[in-house]
């Protein structure tokens, strides 16, 4: 019998959460992404687990180029993102280059080694591969990395701040 594929829960499950204020607590592992539908220009979301290096927000994609998110923002790379108690809007840059995905594996093998671990297991990887085997395991894979875009203040800001200026 063939090993049967866990799926994640439905993002409905992580928007409810992040509703009821949650998001400080689910967003540790948990981020909402927001694309643009490549087909119908609606916006769609996606519940992805991330780690963020250095100011940015990085996402794999087990299905690599296609998952329908990724494929979404190759057609528009501007994306939304609720993450912890914070929501910006960010730019997104599909990497498909095997090691700089593998870099992106150990690192969460480091973070989270019994998590990913198991995950590599499950695809039939010693949960501690070498760094041939995480190469060849990234190249069916892609990453993306989401730059958060400087915040726009509304008009509002800018009255509050030529007030602070003046006194």
């Amino acid at each position: 019998m063939a090993a049967q594929r866990l799926r994640p829960p439905d993002v409905r499950f992580f928007r409810t959460l992040y509703a009821l204020g949650l998001g400080p607590v689910v967003g540790r592992l948990i981020l909402l992404l927001t694309t643009t539908g490549r087909k119908t220009g609606l916006a769609r979301v996606t519940a992805l687990q991330y780690e963020e290096v250095d100011g940015a927000y990085y996402l794999g994609s087990s299905r690599g180029l296609q998952a329908d998110w990724v494929r979404n923002l190759l057609a528009q790379p501007r994306v939304g993102v609720r993450v912890r108690s914070l929501a910006f809007e960010g730019r997104a840059e599909v990497v498909t280059d095997p090691g700089r995905l593998a870099d992106f594996i150990e690192l969460r093998l480091q973070r989270h080694p019994r998590m990913i671990g198991r995950i590599l297991q499950m695809d039939g990887l010693p949960a501690r591969p070498s760094r041939s085997e995480l190469e060849a395991y990234a190249a069916r894979m892609a990453m993306v990395i989401v730059h958060p875009l400087p915040a726009v203040p509304s008009a509002g800001d800018e009255r509050r701040r030529d007030a602070t200026m003046k006194a």
